[in-house]
């Protein structure tokens, strides 16, 4: 991590969302060394049929999630996957060198940035923006720098990004539909401050970066602000999770969305991983972690609720056991920033991440979308 003054950049660093450079290096050197859990993680990658070389997208001119007013049905899914391959065969290309693989992360997204031109739907329409938006940025960022992506095409995409997601990530973020601050969940508001972050660091633009900085840390905006991402702190070193009383499904998604924001700006000199400016006992992302994992580890564990109420009264009294038990990746890179880089006890965080392990990413974990709300991959990717 390049040291910054917290709250604001001046310069852009490449590359620099998920992934250092220095993280790049360690995984190839592992998994050329057969190292585990490095080895184990590259396996479940290549293992994954979007991760292939003969992978062929299926890009389309408009994007629709949920009801749209043109009557168009949906089929956000085509993104889900295409963006998942990108990504895939992007993280083949940087680790080991596939040039096939390479070739074809490019040729996934320049027929995106060719055929697509906007995204439909009623407000689902900005989850799809959310989801995806940053994950085709960091498949993007992976590939900077490809001698077969020219200058033309890759400011093609770049414009894609700009001119498709951006635009419907922003406008939720500044409006919210016009409705009160806390109307939506809180991975509505992250998933989109994430891609809005991504897009400024793959387009160099350091005011949306830090627009999110600033959105994040001093906002009082919308669920995704500091001072709303958990609902309650306990002694225990737990803080209750915003969707905790929804389901735990949903609530399981909260700790990879909020480690992704997280880990793109710490590679932007931004420690929001350790920022605590309320000195509880653990910070919010691992205070949320540990909740959560606690919860979902098994169906034995207890832990604490307080009722929580949003703006428009809408109540949780008691934690959601709907969904309980919900497998997501995204727990290796908390794991190891706190417990492997910072040396933090993260007791239930621990056995999360070694109950996913390895995880995978994409497709890995069911045909829906829901399988697509998070890249993976956190074993070959995070491991210390």
């Amino acid at each position: 991590m390049v040291a910054a003054a917290l709250g604001r950049v001046s310069t852009v660093v490449h590359p620099g969302m998920l992934h250092s450079a220095a993280d790049f290096a360690r995984m190839t050197n592992k998994v050329n060394a057969g190292a585990q859990p490095w080895l184990d993680g590259w396996n479940k990658l290549v293992a994954n049929g979007r991760s292939a070389a003969t992978y062929v997208p299926r890009p389309v001119d408009t994007i629709v999630r949920g009801r749209a007013a043109s009557g168009r049905a949906e089929n956000y899914i085509l993104a889900c996957q295409d963006a998942a391959a990108a990504y895939q065969n992007a993280l083949r290309w940087k680790i080991k060198g596939d040039a096939a693989c390479g070739a074809n992360a490019i040729a996934i997204m320049n027929a995106w940035a060719v055929k697509c031109r906007y995204i439909d739907g009623d407000s689902n329409k900005q989850l799809a923006a959310g989801l995806q938006g940053y994950q085709w940025a960091n498949a993007a960022e992976i590939m900077r720098g490809f001698s077969g992506w020219s200058a033309a095409d890759f400011t093609a995409f770049k414009n894609f990004m700009l001119n498709v997601y951006y635009p419907v990530s922003s406008d939720f973020l500044n409006r919210h539909n016009n409705t009160c601050g806390t109307h939506y969940w809180f991975n509505w508001d992250m998933s989109n401050l994430c891609t809005v972050l991504a897009i400024g660091i793959l387009c160099d633009d350091v005011a949306k970066i830090n627009y999110a900085i600033d959105y994040y840390q001093h906002s009082g905006t919308g669920t995704a602000f500091i001072g709303r991402v958990t609902t309650a702190t306990y002694p225990n070193g737990m803080d209750q999770g915003q969707e905790a009383g929804r389901d735990q499904g949903h609530a399981t998604m909260e700790v990879p969305l909020f480690g992704t924001f997280c880990q793109m700006l710490y590679n932007q000199g931004q420690n929001f991983f350790d920022y605590n400016p309320w000195s509880h006992v653990n910070p919010p992302l691992l205070g949320v972690s540990e909740y959560i994992a606690a919860y979902n580890i098994n169906t034995t564990n207890t832990v604490p609720f307080t009722t929580y109420n949003n703006c428009e009264n809408s109540n949780h009294t008691v934690i959601s056991s709907a969904g309980r038990g919900t497998i997501r990746p995204g727990w290796e890179l908390i794991y190891n920033y706190y417990v492997k880089v910072k040396g933090k006890p993260a007791v239930y965080t621990t056995q999360f991440a070694a109950k996913v392990r390895p995880e995978g990413g994409g497709g890995d974990y069911g045909p829906n979308s829901g399988s697509y709300d998070q890249l993976g991959f956190g074993t070959l990717t995070f491991s210390r």
